[in-house]
């Protein structure tokens, strides 16, 4: 039903909510209490850390301590790092993993991250849909390395004012596994369906089980039906043979991505 509103102060959102009080003094100091907590909100997402400006943090002396949320592919690594991530704390500033466990990024550790001004440092592991969806919501920084050497150098760089220029990892889309077939003189290809954006012939990617990444490597055939396609859009089917990995199972996803360099600014 349409209405007509007297007197509101700005323009509400499609979507947005409508609720009615009787007495105008009491919605005023709702909506007054309301506004200052999605102010609190947006002061405590803008205050978020990411390793580009923890140096100019700590110079600044507005940050002390690196909270770090670390997920790993095995408990070995993840001992690895907490030892050596814990070694790298100075006089300007502390690092404490507060969260440590095996298994692919989540969106509990997004929210984790998110009370606690904390980096997720992820090793052989990947993030779910729901966990990238909650970082961007929440700007958290998820940092994904696949070697533990890089990880350890690129936040001691970050706390020393070092860090080299950013190179950053774009996923192109998302596919499942949904079949297998073994074609004669091509070995196994992945019958899969396209979820998000879209896969390219000689993509790099990654092969992810159950959040764990199994693989990575580049697509080396990408068919629709029985030709040869140089690319394939969400929403459609395809065929996805690996370049040297013979080991795709149903259930699996493919990630496709790119490597770019961006530029520093800060």
């Amino acid at each position: 039903m349409p209405v007509e509103v007297l007197g509101i102060s700005g323009v509400p959102q499609a979507g947005d909510l409508m609720i009615v009080l009787e007495d105008e003094r009491k919605a005023r100091q709702v909506a007054s209490q309301r506004m200052q907590r999605l102010r609190q909100d947006e002061r405590a997402k803008s205050a978020r850390v990411t390793l580009e400006e923890l140096y100019e943090s700590v110079k600044k002396g507005t940050i002390k301590e690196l909270a770090v949320v670390l997920k790993a592919d095995a408990q070995g690594s993840i001992e690895a790092l907490v030892e050596t991530l814990e070694k790298l704390s100075g006089d300007d500033v502390r690092i404490r993993v507060i969260h440590s466990s095996v298994g692919g990024i989540t969106e509990s550790d997004v929210m984790l991250a998110a009370a606690s001004n904390a980096v997720i440092v992820g090793f052989h592991v990947r993030p779910t849909p729901q966990a990238v969806t909650a970082a961007q919501r929440e700007e958290v920084e998820i940092r994904l390395y696949n070697v533990i050497y890089d990880a350890i150098k690129e936040i001691q760089s970050a706390m020393i004012g070092l860090l080299e220029p950013i190179t950053r990892e774009v996923t192109r889309g998302r596919v499942e596994v949904r079949e297998i077939f073994q074609i004669p003189r091509v070995g196994p290809v992945a019958g899969c369906y396209v979820t998000d954006g879209v896969v390219q012939r000689n993509n790099r990617a990654r092969v992810v089980r159950d959040n764990i990444v199994v693989y990575e490597g580049r697509i080396g055939s990408l068919r629709r039906f029985k030709d040869d396609v140089g690319e394939v859009q969400n929403g459609f089917e395809c065929g996805i043979a690996i370049e040297n990995f013979q080991d795709v199972k149903q259930g699996d996803v493919i990630e496709p991505y790119a490597v770019e360099e961006v530029e520093r600014t800060t």
